[in-house]
């Protein structure tokens, strides 16, 4: 038999049950009594404008996959990876286990007309008088009875109740509909008026004559015939503003998610779900639009306002046991629906193993039956619960859920913009809602919290804050990417090069390193991966890539994505901020020729290839030189790092060499050197230039050099240079020895022509320094 046999009735009565409950009954007079008509209509406007595009968001990711144990939870962790996920998901469990506590408190304000009854009725001793006037006093119990029918029957209960409430809801409202009271018979409805303005303007209808009676909500005046009983004192009730009143009010429209959990039952959920919630939301929309209008054109403000009396009870017709009754019907079916899901959430969330105790996991996880009920979860609910009960503050309560509601709310609205963005091919719900409904939705959620309780919603981000940063912390497993997020940045990145490769650009007045790093000794000789991720780390970029010498094959793309594996890992344990990969080619020069002709990032060229080779055994060397000529046809600029054993030393001294024969070489040299200083690791390092040329030209080249310290051109400190005289007979690589001998990386320069001719001879010579890094620049780099 197919157990998904359900049709859209049962997500439209669970949802429309959930929305109209203790708040419409407790305080939705109050809100008419506070902002006026005018004013309650604005709540349910702006109310909605987050719950239907939250509506349309849900109904469209719950068509596109199976939502599974933990509801809203699922979507969210699966959506934003677990990390996220469980810190929003924490938040889900908080407004689910609170409303249980909302939802048992507004219950309790069904029994007063019977506590009242029985206070006129009968003599009470006075403790009991008392604990009557306690609401914990029902709330407790009224828990305690709960949590044992659902840890007993389960969440077979929730199904065999749902239709006796709606149908006990929809008896109330009917009653309340129909129901007169004299000063609707007297008054017409006053769009703006509210208590507010009640304070402020006296009732000019009181009647002259010191013997009349007038009753509050009628024109009807009557004569005494003897003085009238003295009416017990009202207390003041302080005005509140409207973003106040919108915070208690507000979970009065939530709930329209509640049908989502039903979509394994249901015969098509992407059907099902879409209408049911949707209709659920707008359909109570425009009933909470025709109450305000009833509660308005039935009782005066003051009396709306007065949150100790049952307003629909006095409206309704029958009302002093219809409208109980509806409370309690709604309230006991929203509690149970709140803790049959509440501890499914944190159930998902210990599944997920999200705290750092797998005891604590273990014990919230383990389940109950065949049908995994989570009743060890539920007793943490219960507990809860309780706390809140005891507080007994059920405003405060309400205004505390609609914080969590709200990020939570603005969590499954972001999913759905961010979907739309991804544009992920295998997203492809069946129902689908627009991306500028689902991105206003989640600006409107995390908006108004501010607006609704600055104080509350600030406490709310720092601790969800804080939650995330402890759930990262416990579980480094699990701080991977969610697909999501890759899909965004996939689009960011694509729509950047394509706007950037066709839009004009202005020529280029300084250089920014663009920088491809090859090697095919990778994990023996780090030189050139270090070098690249100090150049690459603040202003420019940088591409690594590992060659493979082969043919591609099978084979060879497994061990080439080991490998790349391998290399991601160093760049995350060094914090690079460069993109690495693999290339297999049959030979060095096959792989030069793809090299060179790589795309560039972010819109710029690649400007600089970075190559090494070991002088200590030549390793490498052959392979450049041969390949000098295929790299400079496309007018590269050109490092050669030669490695020695001692590595970058101390990385306290960069030495760089200028002569007049490599000087277009020069600014490119010195702006690598000061790059480099960018970094961390070099953050201490000095620069020291050395400038060697004829003495004809000494004092003129000197003066030169100055010149561009003093104009900022130069990021070097005039003690720093030292200018030397080139002598025929001297030998420059023993002087580079003598000066630089204990230099962390020596920069020098070279020429095409004198590379061609010298070949092996030009790198030769340097044994006794660290390391050196030969630049080759293709034309020369302006220093601005």
């Amino acid at each position: 038999m197919d157990k998904q046999k359900f049709g859209t009735a049962p997500v439209f009565f669970t949802a429309i049950s959930t929305i109209l409950g203790a708040i419409m009954f407790l305080r939705f007079g109050f809100a008419v009594g506070m902002v006026g008509l005018a004013g309650t209509i604005g709540i349910i406007l702006i109310g909605h404008a987050v719950t239907i595009p939250t509506a349309m968001a849900i109904a469209e990711i719950a068509t596109n996959q199976k939502v599974e144990g933990g509801g809203e939870y699922y979507i969210i962790s699966r959506s934003f990876g677990l990390v996220i996920g469980s810190t929003i998901g924490m938040a889900l469990f908080m407004s689910q286990a609170i409303s249980v506590a909302f939802y048992i408190m507004a219950f309790t304000e069904a029994f007063k007309p019977l506590i009242d009854w029985l206070r006129e009725t009968y003599v009470l001793l006075p403790w009991f008088d008392t604990l009557l006037g306690y609401p914990q006093t029902i709330g407790i119990p009224a828990l305690l009875v709960l949590t044992a029918l659902i840890l007993t029957k389960g969440a077979d209960l929730g199904v065999k109740v749902l239709y006796t409430v709606v149908a006990t809801l929809a008896l109330s409202l009917l009653a309340f509909f129909v129901g007169t009271t004299d000063y609707d018979q007297t008054h017409s409805v006053s769009f703006f008026n509210s208590y507010e303005a009640e304070l402020t303007a006296p009732d000019e209808r009181l009647p002259a004559d010191p013997d009349s009676v007038y009753y509050p909500g009628s024109e009807v005046v009557a004569r005494a015939t003897e003085p009238p009983p003295a009416a017990p004192a009202t207390p003041a009730i302080p005005a509140l503003s409207f973003f106040t009143v919108f915070a208690i009010i507000f979970p009065a429209f939530t709930g329209m998610t509640a049908g989502v959990g039903l979509s394994g039952d249901l015969r098509d959920p992407g059907r099902s779900i879409p209408r049911g919630t949707l209709a659920a939301t707008i359909g109570g929309m425009i009933v909470y639009f025709f109450m305000a209008w009833k509660l308005a054109a039935s009782a005066p403000p003051e009396v709306l306002a007065d949150t100790s009396n049952l307003i629909m009870a006095d409206i309704a017709w029958q009302g002093w046991w219809i409208i109980p009754l509806g409370l309690a019907a709604a309230t006991i079916s929203s509690a149970l629906g709140s803790i049959l899901v509440a501890p499914r959430t944190l159930q998902a969330i210990a599944a997920d193993n999200i705290f750092p105790a797998t005891g604590i996991n273990q014990f919230l996880a383990r389940g109950k039956g065949e049908r995994n009920e989570p009743y060890n979860a539920s007793l943490i609910t219960v507990v809860l619960a309780a706390f809140f009960i005891l507080l007994g503050a059920l405003d405060s309560v309400a205004e505390i859920i609609s914080m969590f509601f709200m990020v939570t709310y603005g969590s499954l609205c972001l999913i759905s913009f961010l979907n739309h963005f991804a544009a992920d091919p295998s997203y492809r719900p069946t129902f689908r809602s627009k991306w500028y409904v689902s991105l206003f939705g989640a600006i409107a959620c995390f908006g108004l919290m501010f607006f609704m309780n600055s104080t509350y919603a600030a406490t709310a981000v720092v601790l969800i804050g804080l939650l995330y940063v402890y759930i990262a912390h416990s579980n480094p497993d699990k701080r991977s990417l969610a697909v999501i997020f890759q899909g965004v940045i996939f689009q960011i990145s694509r729509r950047i090069q394509i706007f950037l490769q066709k839009a004009d650009k202005e020529e280029k007045k300084s250089w920014r390193p663009s920088i491809i790093a090859v090697s095919d000794a990778t994990f023996t000789r780090l030189g050139a991966f270090d070098l690249l991720r100090w150049l690459s780390q603040k202003y420019g970029f940088g591409t690594y890539l590992h060659y493979i010498n082969g043919y591609l094959s099978h084979d060879t793309s497994e061990a080439a994505a080991e490998t790349k594996k391998r290399i991601i890992r160093m760049a995350e344990a060094t914090e690079s901020r460069i993109y690495v990969d693999t290339i297999v080619s049959p030979s060095y020069t096959s792989a030069i020729a793809q090299i060179i002709q790589f795309p560039g990032i972010a819109g710029t060229e690649n400007n600089l290839l970075l190559l090494e080779y070991s002088k200590q055994t030549g390793e490498g060397l052959d392979d450049i030189i041969d390949n000098f000529k295929l790299i400079k046809s496309v007018d590269f600029n050109i490092g050669i790092l030669g490695l020695s054993e001692r590595g970058f030393g101390l990385k306290r001294t960069i030495h760089v060499w200028i002569t007049r024969a490599h000087y277009e070489s020069a600014n490119l040299m010195i702006l690598l050197a000061y790059i480099m200083t960018g970094h961390a690791d070099w953050k201490n390092a000095e620069i020291k230039l050395f400038a060697v040329f004829e003495e004809s030209k000494l004092a003129e080249e000197e003066q030169r050099l100055y010149d561009l310290i003093e104009t900022g051109q130069l990021p070097i400190s005039r003690n720093n240079i030292d200018v030397l005289c080139r002598l025929d007979n001297s030998d420059s690589r023993s002087v580079i020895a003598r000066k630089s001998g204990e230099a962390d990386l020596v920069i020098l320069g070279f020429r095409d022509e004198v590379l061609k001719r010298m070949k092996e001879g030009l790198f030769a010579g340097y044994d006794d320094i660290g390391n050196v890094l030969f630049v080759n620049a293709a034309e020369e780099v302006k220093i601005r």
